[in-house]
């Protein structure tokens, strides 16, 4: 199984909107992907308002990549959320027990 973190920073100003899609739009759609066994959505604490986080273990690197393409290490975002993001980052590890 495939540990993938994807963290963003939100745009000063733009939280709420962001907070609104994460909320409405991007945990429902992780949730319901084929191939993630689990999704673990964070939202900013008081020490880090502007940063928000997914941590999704996947069945297979296949599945992840049925998802996001061959290019499976570029964090990719919504065309949505663009606007709102200033920075996003994405890390692979193989989940051990």
């Amino acid at each position: 199984m495939i540990m993938r973190i994807f963290q963003v920073l939100v745009r000063e100003g733009k939280e709420k909107e962001f907070g609104e899609f994460f909320h409405n739009k991007a945990i429902p759609l992780m949730k319901g992907t084929e191939g993630i066994v689990q999704v673990l959505p964070g939202a900013p604490r008081s020490d880090s308002p502007r940063e928000f986080s997914f941590v999704m273990v996947w069945d297979s690197l296949a599945s992840l990549k049925a998802f996001v393409g061959e290019d499976y290490q570029t964090p990719h975002i919504d065309p949505a959320e663009a606007e709102l993001v200033e920075a996003r980052t994405i890390k692979h590890y193989d989940l051990v027990d």
